[in-house]
């Protein structure tokens, strides 16, 4: 299989990056790295989406300068869950074109197991999508600014920061100056700190009450809640009726004699 990729980076960008082991393999997408430094620095499980299957490879890579403006690749894998195996490998040669570097790649593979009963045309479709995202991540690695680089170095001084952040941690905390009990304002007998009368008062209101009366005790003092008016009741209005109705009766007696007098 033919693949042709455009990157607008420099042929010697490029090269500087292919030149170095671990780069390449931060380039590898989906490559998760093994702890194990003697399969080598481009090793580790790859997982590859053909279709809609999905198969997870063990193996590892090697890279070959073959002359400055050509690398090739060998690798070889066996299926995680499976006794399948693949054999491939991949030529890149490296054209300098206007404003970037085409990269040309040919690869031949052979495989069993799983891989062999793929469709030829989905096995091309996923090598060529695995391609194109090696090509980005070649083009992200020739950065002057290598941000997968910056990370890593970030991540290999945490412990650093981890050993200052401890000490500071460590550090003992002096009590504050505002704390009357440990300023040893309130002096009691024997040398013992007292708390304040309110706090005192507080105290023993509180002895032998639950925690759930403490807890919703209404305030008191200058905080208590206002009683609200207490609302005229029917009672208060019959005290002022029957004096009215009195004064009303006895004025009606006296303006009625008047009248008689005058007939």
């Amino acid at each position: 299989m033919e693949h042709q990729v455009f990157v607008p980076v420099p042929a010697d960008d490029l090269r500087a990056v292919l030149r170095d082991p671990a780069r390449v393999a931060r380039c590898v997408p989906g490559l998760q790295q093994d702890a194990d430094t003697d399969a080598g620095p481009v090793s580790g499980r790859l997982k590859v989406r053909v279709g809609g299957s999905t198969v997870t490879y063990r193996g590892a890579l090697t890279v070959t300068e073959q002359d400055p403006g050509h690398f090739t690749f060998e690798g070889e894998g066996t299926e995680v869950r499976g006794s399948g195996t693949v054999k491939f490998a991949l030529d890149l040669r490296l054209t300098p074109v206007p404003d970037g570097t085409r990269l040309d790649f040919t690869a031949a593979a052979t495989a069993d197991g799983r891989a062999a009963v793929f469709p030829p045309e989905a096995t091309a479709t996923a090598v060529q999508r695995l391609l194109d995202r090696a090509a980005g991540q070649l083009t992200l690695a020739s950065a002057p600014d290598d941000p997968v680089a910056e990370s890593e170095s970030g991540a290999a001084g945490q412990d650093d920061v981890s050993g200052v952040s401890a000490s500071l941690y460590e550090t003992e905390v002096p009590p504050p100056s505002l704390d009357p009990f440990l300023a040893g304002q309130f002096d009691g007998t024997d040398g013992v700190p007292q708390p304040p009368a309110e706090a005192a008062h507080a105290r023993r209101t509180m002895i032998g009450r639950s925690a759930e009366e403490v807890d919703h005790a209404p305030p008191r003092g200058r905080y208590a809640p206002v009683p609200a008016p207490a609302s005229a009741t029917a009672g208060d209005s019959l005290r002022w009726i029957a004096p009215a109705a009195a004064l009303a009766l006895a004025s009606a007696v006296v303006i009625g004699r008047a009248l008689r007098r005058r007939r």
